[in-house]
């Protein structure tokens, strides 16, 4: 089996490391990043904020997590993203830039029929306009990751991936706290409408970037052959049989073949572990914002203290991340960050507990933002480095597809039964059963670290 974690070799001073991210490319990713974090907020916890503010029942926006699985199951069109041109867009823009920005369209048509809906009146509706939001967001993402990987070589990913990193973070930002203080100032209407605008601001990005250079298709077609080939041990003609079988060898099955022949039996307890990893914060996140407003805080205290302050906290436990992974390596730090995501299911179930008081405590609050918001930065950063660890260059688009679509679809699909959780037990219990959600993810950790000492 592979190393799960490749190192490079090249080396910069400060100031060339610094001066990368004043290039062109990195700051085009920092945009791309702010266009690719802005919609996921508005389909998630942002919407459920709206929903229940509106008196929407809560197992009725339980259920709206489901909006979310198209994130999930973005894997089965990755590979039309991936390898079909879209009739002028594609002559104007190139392969990557015309699917990212058909998304935005996508985007920006849902989030302007949003912002003319009314939650009672139109629930069906503004479930479908969600639906399509999340759909061209999730199409956006997957030819962001090629574009992303396209556009420097291996030593450079770095820079890229944190200005991307930087630009989806900020856009959190917006679309969680910025989205609320306009809510809370004006109405929800102008807040999904200024969420509009700002995609609009995305599609210039788009225009000024530059299109990567990546494989032609007759230089795919030798790799999907030279894959087919290895795998099944003999020739099998790839560039004789039917276009249609062509393409679904190439596109479909040559990038899970790569991953388990890679990795071997081992590859199903990888991609089991990929599963459960966040199931924990996943199942708790569409039922936070209604709990903040349950518990009496206002709109602009959920904003200043779950969203800037949480911003800040998370930015803190990803720089942390990387500094641990450096000293530590990779497996350690993805352990505390799977026991630390779990524990602080049960800080919210304490502040639960204060649910009726008359004035309840922000300090309290931001005491648990802070220890959740950490925790979050470190384990998502431990993982995004994980999953760029056991993905192929080759088939990097599809194969990091199904490693993010398969890190959030259990997540989001027990998500949708929380309001249901919550309706019959209470805030407390709920709090309880997504901290044992974690358990799987941290027996999964230590079998990966057992793994690791057994190669040494």
């Amino acid at each position: 089996m592979d190393d799960l974690m490749s190192e490079g070799v090249t080396h910069y001073s400060w100031r060339e490391s610094l001066l990368i991210y004043t290039r062109k490319k990195t700051l085009v990713l920092s945009l791309l990043g702010f266009s690719a974090g802005l919609p996921f907020l508005l389909v998630f916890s942002t919407l459920t904020a709206w929903l229940r503010d509106e008196g929407v029942e809560r197992t009725a926006i339980g259920f709206f997590a489901w909006v979310g699985l198209t994130y999930s199951i973005k894997v089965f069109w990755a590979p039309v993203v991936d390898r079909l041109q879209l009739p002028l867009l594609h002559g104007l823009l190139g392969q990557r830039r015309s699917w990212i920005l058909l998304g935005q369209f996508g985007i920006a048509a849902g989030l302007a029929l949003m912002s003319v809906m009314n939650p009672q009146a139109s629930l069906v509706n503004i479930a479908l306009a969600a639906l399509l939001v999340a759909f061209a967001s999730s199409t956006q993402d997957v030819a962001l990751d090629a574009f992303r990987i396209e556009s420097a070589p291996d030593e450079e990913q770095g820079a890229l991936s944190a200005s991307y990193i930087f630009g989806y973070r900020l856009a959190l930002l917006v679309s969680g706290a910025g989205a609320l203080y306009l809510a809370d100032i004006h109405s929800w209407s102008v807040a999904y409408l200024g969420m509009t605008a700002l995609v609009g601001a995305c599609m210039l990005a788009t225009l000024w970037a530059d299109e990567p250079a990546h494989r032609t298709p007759e230089e795919q077609r030798r790799m999907d052959a030279q894959m087919v080939d290895q795998v099944m041990g003999r020739p099998m003609h790839l560039d004789e049989r039917p276009v249609w079988q062509r393409q679904l060898l190439g596109a479909v099955i040559c990038p899970l073949l790569e991953f388990v022949r890679r990795f071997g039996p081992f590859a199903f307890v990888l991609l089991l572990f990929i599963a459960v990893f966040r199931l924990s914060d996943i199942a708790m996140g569409v039922m936070a914002n209604p709990f903040y407003l349950d518990l009496g805080y206002s709109k602009s205290e959920i904003a200043s203290v779950a969203k800037l302050f949480g911003f800040f906290m998370t930015i803190a436990g990803s720089l942390l991340c990387g500094v641990l992974v450096l000293r530590f390596g990779l497996l350690r730090p993805l352990m505390l960050g799977a026991v630390m995501v779990a524990s602080t299911n049960l800080l919210f179930a304490l502040l639960a507990g204060t649910q009726g008081t008359a004035a309840p405590s922000l300090i309290w609050l931001a005491l648990v933002i802070s220890a959740d918001n950490l925790s979050g930065g470190i384990a998502g950063t431990a993982f995004v480095a994980y999953l760029s660890s056991l993905t192929h260059r080759s088939y990097t688009a599809t194969q990091y597809a199904l490693f993010s679509s398969l890190m959030t679809l259990p997540g989001k699909f027990l998500s949708g039964f929380s309001g249901w959780v919550v309706d019959s037990s209470g805030y407390p219990q709920f709090f309880v059963i997504a901290a044992a959600l974690g358990i799987p993810a941290i027996v999964l950790v230590g079998v990966l670290m057992l793994v690791e000492r057994s190669k040494d």
